[in-house]
């Protein structure tokens, strides 16, 4: 099968730059960011520019021609980079599933930290309701002292008319902190069902490497 169009480019100027050298030779270059690059092979950085091949005395043997273009270089960089990434999301993904079977090996231990941590919210709701029933039972009084005014709330006494703003803000507020609650019971269960689809595979592999499996 041929070789890929850079590939063989490449390979074509390691040939050229080792065939016939029985002596020490160094590469130099300066990149696309005006470093200076030396080595002793053909440098990848340079494949778009001249590079200098040198003998052990650092006398200029030859000057080696662009075998890519700029373009063909941005598509090799950007090929690297690419691979680059995608290494490092397998290796961070490897990393994540390895911290997540240290804190749960089984799913008893899954579990009981869903319960825990369920119920840490379930007591912040019962808080908040019994709270609401406080606020209920104050606007029951407030309303008591309001029928004395029900022809004409507006001649109520400030007092009374602050108080009952304050209790249905107040009402309002608890509300919102309920619902909130609520919504974070949702959010616990979904990371946990999420947690749980990705570690039965690798408890199921744990349990498949023992000895005697």
């Amino acid at each position: 099968m041929p070789r890929p169009p850079l590939q063989a480019a490449f390979v074509a100027l390691m040939l050229a730059g080792s065939a016939g050298q029985g002596w020490a030779q160094i590469y130099s270059c300066v990149d696309k960011n005006g470093r200076r690059l030396t080595s002793d092979r053909p440098i990848v950085e340079c494949l778009d520019r001249e590079q200098e091949q040198r003998g052990a005395t650092g006398t200029v043997r030859k000057v080696i021609p662009p075998s890519y273009t700029a373009e063909e270089r941005e598509r090799v960089e950007a090929k690297r980079r690419a691979e680059e990434e995608a290494r490092a999301r397998v290796a961070e993904e490897r990393r994540r599933e390895r911290a997540l079977l240290v804190r749960y090996p089984n799913q008893a231990v899954h579990d009981k930290e869903r319960q825990e941590a369920l119920s840490q919210v379930d007591d912040v709701i019962a808080a908040v309701e019994k709270r609401g029933d406080t606020l209920k039972a104050q606007r029951h009084e407030i309303d008591t002292e309001m029928e004395f005014y029900q022809r004409d709330p507006s001649k109520a006494p400030g007092w009374l008319k602050r108080k009952l703003e304050d209790n249905k803000a107040e009402q309002q507020a608890q509300k919102r902190h309920l619902h909130e609650q609520q919504m974070e019971k949702q959010r616990i269960n979904a990371r946990f069902d999420e947690e749980l689809l990705r570690l039965r595979p690798l408890w199921a592999g744990q349990a498949g490497s023992r000895p005697g499996q």
